[in-house]
């Protein structure tokens, strides 16, 4: 295989550490602090997770810690959607190990969680991990969906680790991953069973955070790869002057995303699921709010604009929230019945007669090829997909229908013309920003020192990230801590909450306060690519949400300065003083 000069150099980066990961492993410490409870729920939880519910926060300082150089016999599994840096969790528990003990041996389950249950496997050796240091994507053992919640499928996992002999599992996931991650630990500790269980965040929608996990992985490379490409769109917008983009960017349960990609990028319009959801906007509205700006900014000569929309839009908009749940009502209870009809028609005759009057008028007005989405590719539990619904597509079909009429009484005199995109896929891999690449390989080597000190229910944690990464504040959340019971598939059950853009943090009120500007003034910023060597406000910038989460930063504009200042001999422009 063919590997290019980016990859290659990439293979030579050494990621940077917190300074307490830094030295010798036997000179980690840890510090444990007061005993947690969860957000909520407190009682019900305390019960389902007996063994390992209840456990401190526990921090590394500089001390002795021998046990460090105990022979382990770890296995690691890839959870859930990629995401940039992965690999270099991997290598941050591989070196861990092997500076602890050369006789330490790493397994990576093949296929995600499947692989614990089937109990199949690769030795992660140093030829093997030597490949992937630095590089995006989880081909090194691939990754998997699968929820260990079956007692035949906890029965098997236990099995498997047991045969291995494992002194602990790594699951490297997001929030249902680590969920499962929390119930494994407390099943080994109810059997007697001493395999460890340790959670590492992984997530590109952001959704996995809290006051001890600051981000998750993946997501400082992802949005900043979607943002270089929405700003090239938007120098674009800027040449052509006559097209609207609308723009959909992943993230089903939460607007992180396209809340970064809107710092970032400063678009026209960048809409908010959680906004959307508050101020119970329907399509409607949502509708007559894109209009209404299209409309400024056509007084003002300028036919073309960007928009940003959340995957999971159509799921906080009030009427279409409901119809959605109607359906996978309907398809849980009559799915032999409605399998049986043949053809568009016949399915949205059924549902007339079947949905709510409510639903069945919202369902008529969607565009038909919009309307079909709904029906077709329901998940395994038969719930629609909703991240293959076209929310971009149906956005602009509304915007026309609306236009035409403002058009036909005076009130538009505009020309609109549009076109589609959804950025998702091509963030996921991408090859890790020097972020990412540091706070993996912190995460995993964190995870290590956990396991060394016999830790399991905990989530690795690496915190202070907008400082120096020698600075990071490294140690371990316990899992039970970030739980609540929530209604799944009919019954409650003990889940790791999602977080959700609040409307009253900084990056959201950032946005609420520019957008007046954005939506008529054209405003674009142009991040660029992502760049791995030069000044540290170039390569090294986290996110815009994680500054002004911490407060590190008063403004959205994330213009890469260093990289357009003079270079040293230039001469001035002529007529320049």
């Amino acid at each position: 295989m063919k590997i290019s000069a980016l990859q290659t150099a990439r293979y030579g980066y050494a990621p940077k550490l917190p300074a307490v990961l830094a030295g010798k492993p036997e000179t980690i410490a840890i510090e444990a602090g007061k005993p947690t409870q969860s957000i909520a729920d407190q009682a019900e939880l305390k019960k389902i997770f007996e063994h390992t519910y209840g456990k401190p926060l526990v921090t590394f300082v500089k001390g002795k810690n021998p046990s460090v150089k105990k022979e382990l016999r770890v296995g690691v599994i890839l959870s859930g959607g990629q995401a940039p840096g992965g690999h270099n969790v991997i290598a941050g528990i591989y070196d861990g190990l092997k500076k602890g003990n050369a006789k330490s041996r790493l397994f990576g389950f093949l296929g995600g969680p499947s692989g614990l249950i089937d109990g199949k496997y690769i030795e992660i050796k140093d030829k093997l991990m030597d490949e992937y240091r630095n590089t995006g994507g989880f081909d090194i053992i691939g990754s998997g969906r699968t929820k260990i919640e079956s007692d035949a499928q906890v029965a098997a996992s236990m099995a498997t680790a047991k045969k291995m002999k494992l002194d602990a599992i790594v699951i490297i996931g997001g929030d249902d991953s680590n969920t499962n991650a929390a119930l494994l630990a407390e099943h080994f500790m109810r059997e007697g069973q001493n395999t460890q269980v340790i959670g590492v965040p992984k997530t590109i929608d952001g959704d996995l955070k809290n006051a001890m996990i600051e981000t998750s992985f993946g997501f400082d490379t992802a949005t900043k790869t979607y943002a270089e490409v929405i700003g090239n769109i938007e120098r674009d917008a800027n040449s052509a002057k006559k097209y609207w983009h609308f723009i959909k960017l992943m993230g089903r349960s939460a607007s992180h995303i396209a809340l970064e990609c809107a710092l970032q990028t400063q678009p026209n319009i960048c809409l908010i699921s959680e906004e959307v959801e508050s101020k119970k906007m329907t399509l409607r509205q949502i509708t007559d709010y894109l209009c209404s700006v299209i409309a400024k900014r056509a007084e003002n000569g300028e036919n073309f604009g960007v928009i940003l929309i959340p995957e999971g839009l159509v799921e906080f908009v009030p009427e279409m929230k409901r119809l959605i749940a109607e359906l996978n009502d309907l398809m849980a209870v009559k799915a032999a019945e409605f399998n049986k009809l043949a053809g568009f028609d016949a399915q949205a005759d059924w549902l007339s007669k079947n949905l709510s009057k409510a639903s069945a008028e919202t369902f008529k007005a969607l565009p038909a090829a919009i309307a079909q989405q709904f029906l077709m590719d329901r998940d395994p539990h038969g719930n629609v997909q909703v991240s293959r619904i076209e929310t971009e597509k149906l956005l602009i079909s509304l915007v026309e229908t609306k236009l035409a009429a403002m058009k036909k009484a005076g009130t538009y005199k505009g020309s609109f013309s549009s076109y589609n995109h959804f950025f998702g896929y091509e963030g996921r891999c991408a090859f890790p920003s020097n972020f990412d690449a540091d706070y993996c390989y912190s995460l995993g080597y964190t995870a290590f020192i956990l396991i060394a000190n016999g830790l399991t229910g905990y989530l690795s944690s690496v915190r202070n990230l907008t400082a120096p990464a020698k600075e990071w504040i490294a140690g371990g959340v316990p899992l039970t801590m970030m739980m609540n019971m929530e209604q799944r598939h009919g019954s409650k059950k003990p889940v790791i909450r999602k977080a959700l853009v609040e409307l009253d943090g900084k990056p959201f009120k950032t946005l609420a306060k520019n957008r007046p500007v954005w939506e008529v003034k054209t405003s674009y910023t142009f991040p660029g690519a992502i760049q791995y060597y030069g000044p540290d406000e170039v390569c090294n910038e986290p996110t815009q949400t994680l500054l002004l989460e911490r407060g590190r930063k008063k403004a959205a504009a994330p213009a890469k300065k260093a990289a357009m200042k003079k270079p040293a001999g230039a001469k001035k422009p002529a007529g320049k003083k």
